[in-house]
């Protein structure tokens, strides 16, 4: 409707401007610009607010309501927050905060509660009076939620009052009015809404995905009780997430997984003026672990900065300059010795860094990255001397982590001369790349693919079926080495990884620069079997820890083959899972019937061809032969359904909670088999039927 809306104003605007040709307006006026009232802009534009509208963007609108009543927490009225998954899809958020005001706005002449809920750029959060800190900082949150909606229904416990209203797509169905009395003390909001068909063509939510968030919550709020409820089964599914503890016990659910090389976790807490004069509250909690890869997540309001700022800034330089400090004090480095940088003391490494800004401001690709300069030395400040003082009461600790830093500093070293050495090999210089990369004809990485294919003989398919001008071709043989267990010199050693190292051309670790990525797609093409998924992981690790900025620019990419050929006579129709192998056997079994129903023979129309060995026949001329491998399709195959732009399916690797995904990573590829075990249970609902 919006579409035909556009051309009809296009095409008089047209008939205008030839009315009066030579004008310098050429047709251009006042009729010709459109004004969004209200909340229509979000739901012409819904990306610009939760950034995409698939299962991302649909979780998001908890996230944002789940947010307002973290703020409640944080100004110290909220403390128990329940998320209902509801049979009919909706979702209801309720708080124990002191409940959206309900009282007359003077300026908007409605119920505040009414404004909250239908205008953008409004709330408490502009008034530090009301909301010292806050994550939800532009005020658009809830309002979004509800302008993405088929309903929404706000009820509010208020001075011993039920208030209600209820909205339809973002307008409001009547005024606020008092429904009955609130138990007695009892306060706060509760939020029910069903996401709009009309937007999300998936609304369907993922009971896992939420419960990270909320879990992650409560770490970063010991004081508060999140609770998730899953009525949606017939067996209802409840989690309650409280960490007194909060960032000791968030640093330590992160590296459970992975023994831990100190006895004690350090942890800190302080807060410091900033030059308004306003308080910036700092705390951290860190241990090691005996591995090699450094895992830091950062926090502002709640918020997740996933490319750091000038909190991670001020952390580190304390890190490095307090340990470095107390090295030399205890005497395990002499001066003009060894000298270890703040890499070397971030190996092995698990830390958590959560600020409260009262005005942050963000930057950065995605903007999570805090850029307030004057937090920096706040961190400094309440970091390191906190720091000195736990080194030197647990210097049994500060030993083991001091005498780790040492070693990575020679392994550091080691590293240094493996690159030097492949850089005169032209491995890693981008002078000479791997002779198995089939590349590309064009040089604009934003155009250009490259496929990491599991096996020479998929790999030379894809070589073939490929389109030369914007995809070039990796084949990787057999098993990478599994980087969650080696450090950069080890990892340098693999001539695989090397190969797709030196095919991306950004180079690695510390050297890696994202301006020089050579391809804007990297897509990872395995077989739909065990091995296939191990080959994958083992891919997505390496890219996980060494090129993580490739996954955090969206970059990666997860190919999705087809499972199964159907056939039927000279058709061949592709599944890519079990669901839509079923919709086309309906199908054509419903083409049979129409046929028989119009006096015609079904089996007329089919002539009969010999089958693949192994396919199943199910009868009417229909066989079904699942794929084994990549290496089974014939290029045409491989081109028309796993490389065509037009016709592919290819799944984009984003990191949702990177604390998760870390201790993810750690449990698939790490060295506890128990961990490995009770995830693979879990999940293994979710493992697709082999079976034809």
């Amino acid at each position: 409707m919006a579409k035909g809306t556009s051309d009809r104003k296009t095409a008089a605007a047209e008939e205008k401007a030839k009315a009066s040709a030579g004008a310098e307006s050429h047709g251009y006026t006042a009729e010709d610009i459109t004004v969004l009232k209200g909340l229509e802009a979000v739901r012409r534009r819904p990306a610009m607010y939760i950034g995409d509208v698939s299962a991302r963007g649909l979780h998001h609108l908890i996230y944002e309501v789940v947010d307002n009543s973290i703020d409640e927490a944080l100004g110290g009225y909220a403390h128990n927050i329940e998320v209902v998954l509801n049979k009919d899809g909706s979702v209801s958020v309720l708080d124990d905060g002191r409940g959206i005001p309900t009282d007359i706005h003077k300026e908007e002449k409605i119920s505040a509660l009414e404004v909250v809920m239908t205008v953008l750029h409004a709330g408490g959060k502009f008034d530090k009076n009301s909301y010292k800190v806050s994550g939800g900082l532009h005020g658009v949150g809830v309002s979004v939620v509800n302008a993405l909606s088929e309903w929404l229904e706000a009820e509010v416990y208020r001075d011993g009052k039920v208030w209600l209203q209820k909205y339809r797509r973002g307008d409001p169905v009547a005024p606020a009015k008092v429904t009955g009395k609130a138990a007695a003390g009892k306060t706060g909001t509760l939020i029910t809404f069903l996401p709009d068909a009309q937007i999300f063509k998936n609304r369907v939510f993922k009971f896992e995905t939420v419960a990270e968030r909320l879990r992650e919550l409560a770490f970063l709020n010991p004081d508060v009780t999140l609770r998730i409820i899953d009525r949606r089964a017939k067996t209802e599914q409840e989690e309650i997430f409280h960490f007194k503890g909060g960032l000791v016990e968030f640093v330590k659910y992160i590296d459970a997984t992975r023994p831990s090389l100190i006895k004690k976790p350090f942890s800190a807490k302080g807060s410091d003026k900033d030059e308004n004069g306003r308080a910036v509250e700092v705390e951290a909690a860190f241990q090691y672990n005996d591995q090699y890869s450094e895992n830091i997540f950062t926090y502002v309001n709640n918020i997740n900065t996933h490319e750091g700022g000038t909190h991670l800034i001020g952390f580190r330089t304390a890190l490095t300059r307090s340990l470095n400090a107390h090295a030399y004090k205890s005497g395990i480095l002499k001066e003009g010795g060894l000298a270890l940088s703040g890499d070397d003391f971030r190996e092995g490494f698990t830390g958590v860094i959560s600020v409260k800004v009262p005005e942050p401001q963000f930057e950065g690709q995605t903007k999570t990255k805090l850029g307030n300069s004057e937090v920096k030395s706040i961190v400094e400040a309440v970091i390191g001397p906190a720091l000195m003082s736990w080194l030197e009461d647990n210097n049994a600790d500060a030993r083991r982590i001091i005498d780790k830093a040492m070693k990575a500093a020679e392994a550091r070293e080691a590293a240094r001369k493996a690159r030097d050495l492949t850089r005169r090999k032209n491995a890693l210089s981008g002078g000479g790349l791997p002779g198995k990369l089939a590349d590309c004809s064009i040089n604009d990485p934003e155009h250009c693919e490259l496929y990491l294919v599991e096996g020479d003989s998929a790999g030379g398919s894809a070589k073939q079926g490929r389109d030369r001008r914007f995809q070039a071709i990796l084949p990787l043989k057999g098993k990478i080495l599994n980087v969650e267990k080696a450090r950069l010199h080890k990892i340098l050693e693999n001539e695989e990884i090397r190969n797709i190292f030196t095919a991306i051309g950004a180079g690695v670790g510390e050297e890696f620069d994202a301006a020089k990525v050579r391809y804007g797609k990297i897509i990872i093409m395995c077989d739909a079997d065990v091995d296939g998924s191990h080959i994958r992981t083992l891919l997505l690790t390496l890219l996980y820890r060494h090129m993580k900025e490739l996954i955090d620019l969206g970059h990666v990419y997860i190919a999705q083959p087809p499972l199964y050929k159907v056939k039927k006579g000279k058709q061949e129709l592709y599944a890519y899972d079990e669901d839509e192998r079923d919709d086309i056997l309906r199908r054509l079994k419903a083409e049979k019937a129409e046929k028989a129903e119009k006096g015609k023979k079904a089996d007329e129309a089919v002539i009969e061809e010999p089958h693949e060995e192994g396919a199943v026949v199910v009868g009417n001329g229909i066989a079904i032969s699942r794929f084994k491998g990549l290496g089974e399709m014939n290029p045409e195959q491989l081109w028309g359904t796993t490389m065509n732009p037009d016709t592919r399916t290819i799944l984009q690797v984003s990191i949702e909670n990177a604390a998760d995904a870390d201790r993810t990573f750690s449990i698939l590829m790490g060295d506890d088999v128990e961990p490995r075990r009770e995830f693979i249970e879990k999940n293994a609902k979710y493992v697709r039927n082999l079976d034809v």
